[in-house]
């Protein structure tokens, strides 16, 4: 009895252990099988991120291109003076003018500058001559400053032979310098300098502009900026 004390204690030691063991293994199937798997799909529980659509750039509205005006057509002009004791022609030519305002005895004036787009000009001649006119269809409008006095004129559109014509020349020694405004009626406004000293000029053939200065023919031709 003493010898199967100490075995029955060695044999409960051991089925405790065993016991033991048996336990441990199916705790640990149970958390591995429970833990040990695979993750969950964590892709397939997430939401998709939506694409993100590019915002559109939006077109750039076009600068409207300004319309490039254009200078008064090129053409003559002739007139008389508001009170009819003178004559003022004007010529033009892309943009740019030249005058001549005549009193055909002993008072003129040759006047020249740009005319704006508006159909405005402010020509100036020697002796502080002053032109302001504006172009209006057929027509200019406007006044002259010549000597410190003031003319209103109005000047339409001239159709030859009627207009502005010159004529410069050194005839028998003198220097000869000739202008003529011939108006659309067929009157004729010039005055004629011999040496610097004004006359009333000679008449001019309109359609050749021919004319006999001193027994000289000369010819006087249109003038243009």
């Amino acid at each position: 009895m003493k010898r199967s004390g100490p075995l029955l204690t060695l044999l409960a030691g051991l089925l405790l252990a065993l016991f033991m063991l048996s336990l441990n293994a199916t705790t640990g199937t149970r958390l591995t099988s429970s833990s040990g798997g695979e993750p969950p799909d964590t892709k397939a529980s997430q939401s998709p991120t939506p694409s993100l659509t590019p915002t559109p750039t939006p077109t750039p509205t076009p600068t409207p291109t300004p319309t490039k005006a254009t200078p008064p057509p090129n053409a003559d002009y002739a007139g008389r003076t508001d009170d009819d004791s003178s004559a003022v022609a004007v010529s033009l030519r892309d943009g740019k003018a030249v005058a001549y305002f005549c009193d055909g005895r002993d008072k003129e004036s040759w006047l020249k500058g740009d005319v704006e787009d508006d159909g405005s000009m402010k020509l100036t001649g020697g002796n502080g001559g002053v032109l302001n006119g504006t172009l209006k269809d057929t027509r200019i409008r406007g006044t002259v400053d010549i000597g410190g006095q003031e003319y209103g004129f109005t000047a339409d559109k001239a159709v030859k032979p009627s207009g502005l014509y010159r004529a410069t020349e050194t005839v028998r020694g003198a220097k000869v310098d000739g202008g003529w405004i011939v108006l659309r009626d067929g009157r004729q406004v010039g005055i004629l300098k011999r040496d610097g000293k004004p006359s009333a000029a000679p008449r001019i053939d309109p359609g050749t502009g021919a004319v006999a200065i001193d027994g000289v023919r000369l010819t006087a031709r249109p003038v243009t900026p």
